[in-house]
């Protein structure tokens, strides 16, 4: 770790400097400790100077407190090493020659750098000028924590939110950061890109230390209380977690973490923003399995880091997306919180997150039995749907949510499951509407969805169905309603005819025209397939 980073000097940086440098040292032991920091410098020639000293420092002499005795001068480098000190230099001249083998011995023997100058230098000159970069370090730190401070802020006032500040502190520490509630609840896991660790798991490891001690963090871990505010409140609002995984922590990151805290204890005085906290942290999970970035091994202990505990049975995969219109406006908690409670009359375990980005919200859900996945949809579905109307989503006109159902199975499946899931629902967007939809039934959508891009698509639904849209711009009746209405029945004409209240006669001229302008057969097997196809892509290539 740089210097900068251990925001300090070590033993090494001193006798680099020009100061100690001219005094020609010569480290006689604890070479292999020349990386611990300076804290301070002193220089004092009286015995019992350890207890002058508060630990951390370089520690300047010529010697004349050590004693004259071996017995002495043991017990002076033994108090510096219990001390904690940095090191001890002491400058040959008229008290020694050469360090005695004593004190040599001693201090190797206790870990502890010892030095001798081979020339006098100024001590005062040698203390400034340690002083001077010890301070400047100290300044460093605080231009890398003010920037960490300022990347946070740009962030929430870009709309980023908690997630993306915990993720810039996780990049910046280069370990993973938690946020809890005060009592030690998960509310949101955040790590890096470089870092393989998972993030849940390491919260987990992290629980179970901290539940083995009796007080205190474990070592190599840093807690930043996020105050609370107002009156009736309590005084820590929620808990900063940094753990040394991949790299040691320190004061830097400290420093990074408390000002975080004061940003973070801003945005936390919003309503239910630790709810909505939780519910993201799910749903990055959910996503994270969806994408193959949780193995099926590992997934069962990270979701019961989440609460979800589904038991043996198969899972079942659903995933609700919201129209651009319903999009609750950054109060995500309140809509989470209206479809939990909604789902938890379902009588089934349920993980259930939030993606404000995509607008979705997965589940997971366990089943006792495979042929239960029918009837637990149908339960679902009008669970989602009566929580976003709680939530108060519900507006004339707009287009309502999307709930698309997967294929029930284990951690493999559901991985797969999400995915297919997440995908079909938005290619279903402007079906008609139903309760829910089969994920495996709408394959033909998905696929015309990837599609939607590519030039072809378009060339082919305006040589299908070009001249209907045409004529429907400037003429009446409207026709692609007709077809699309007379397909969706088989070609059966009293079925199609009841649907668009129209007598056979009407249907049948309609039909007609529809033949006449699209030059084809519409009891051709071949023609009705093609048709099928352009009026689904259609809505992919508007």
């Amino acid at each position: 770790m740089s210097m900068e980073r251990q925001g300090g000097i070590t033993v090494q940086r001193a006798l680099e400097l020009p100061g100690l440098r001219s005094g020609l040292p010569e480290v006689v032991a604890g070479a292999d400790r020349l990386h611990r920091t300076v804290r301070w410098v002193h220089a004092g020639e009286v015995p019992n100077i350890a207890s002058l000293l508060k630990g951390g420092e370089l520690l300047l002499t010529t010697g004349m407190g050590l004693g004259t005795r071996p017995a002495e001068q043991r017990a002076f480098v033994r108090r510096l090493a219990e001390r904690g000190i940095a090191a001890l230099v002491v400058e040959l001249g008229p008290r020694f020659a050469r360090l005695p083998a004593t004190i040599v011995e001693t201090a190797r023997t206790a870990g502890l750098p010892l030095v001798q100058l081979h020339r006098e230098v100024p001590f005062v000159a040698v203390t400034e000028e340690i002083h001077t970069e010890i301070v400047n370090g100290h300044y460093a730190l605080l231009r890398q924590a003010e920037e960490v401070h300022r990347q946070c802020t740009e962030a929430l006032l870009g709309g980023g939110g908690v997630p993306q500040v915990l993720r810039i502190l996780a990049d910046f520490a280069l370990n993973p950061v938690f946020l809890e509630t005060a009592d030690g609840r998960l509310l949101y896991a955040a790590g890096t890109e470089s870092e393989p660790a998972d993030p849940l798991q390491v919260w987990d490891g992290l629980r179970g230390q901290r539940a083995a001690r009796e007080s205190g963090p474990p070592a190599g871990t840093i807690l930043v209380d996020v105050p609370g505010g107002g009156p009736g409140t309590s005084s820590v609002r929620a808990r900063l977690v940094l753990s040394a995984v991949s790299s040691s922590l320190s004061p830097v990151h400290r420093m990074a973490a408390e000002r975080a805290a004061g940003l973070l204890a801003v945005v936390l005085m919003q309503a239910r923003q630790e709810e909505e906290l939780a519910a993201r942290g799910r749903g990055d999970f959910l996503t994270d399995l969806a994408e193959g970035r949780i193995t099926a091994e590992d997934a069962p202990a990270q979701a019961r880091v989440l609460g979800f505990r589904p038991g043996d049975g198969p899972l079942l995969p659903v995933v609700m997306r919201l129209a651009s219109e319903l999009s609750p406006s950054g109060n995500w908690a309140l809509l989470a919180r209206a479809v939990l409670e909604e789902l938890s009359s379902v009588g089934v375990p349920v993980l259930l997150g939030v993606r404000p980005v995509e607008g979705r919200v997965p589940l997971l859900l366990g089943l006792r039995t495979e042929s239960e996945r029918t009837a637990v949809a149908d339960r679902v579905a009008a669970a989602l749907r009566a929580g976003v109307e709680r939530a108060g989503l519900e507006r004339a006109g707009a287009h309502p949510p999307v709930v698309v159902v997967g294929v029930a199975g284990g951690w493999a499946a559901a991985s797969a499951g999400l995915r297919h899931a997440a995908e079909t629902a938005t290619a279903a967007q402007g079906l008609s509407d139903r309760p829910w939809y089969d994920a495996r039934r709408l394959d033909t959508d998905l696929l015309l969805w990837r599609l939607r891009d590519h030039p072809d698509l378009a060339a082919f639904v305006d040589r299908a169905i070009g001249p209907l849209r045409d004529h429907d711009r400037t003429s009446r009746p409207p026709l692609l309603p007709t077809l699309e209405t007379y397909l969706a029945h088989a070609g059966r004409k009293a079925e199609t005819a009841r649907e668009l209240h129209l007598n056979r006669q009407t249907l049948y001229n309609r039909l007609a025209r529809i033949s006449e302008l699209l030059g084809t057969d519409l009891d051709d097997p071949q023609t009705v397939l093609a048709l099928s196809l352009a009026l689904r892509a259609r809505r992919h290539t508007a």
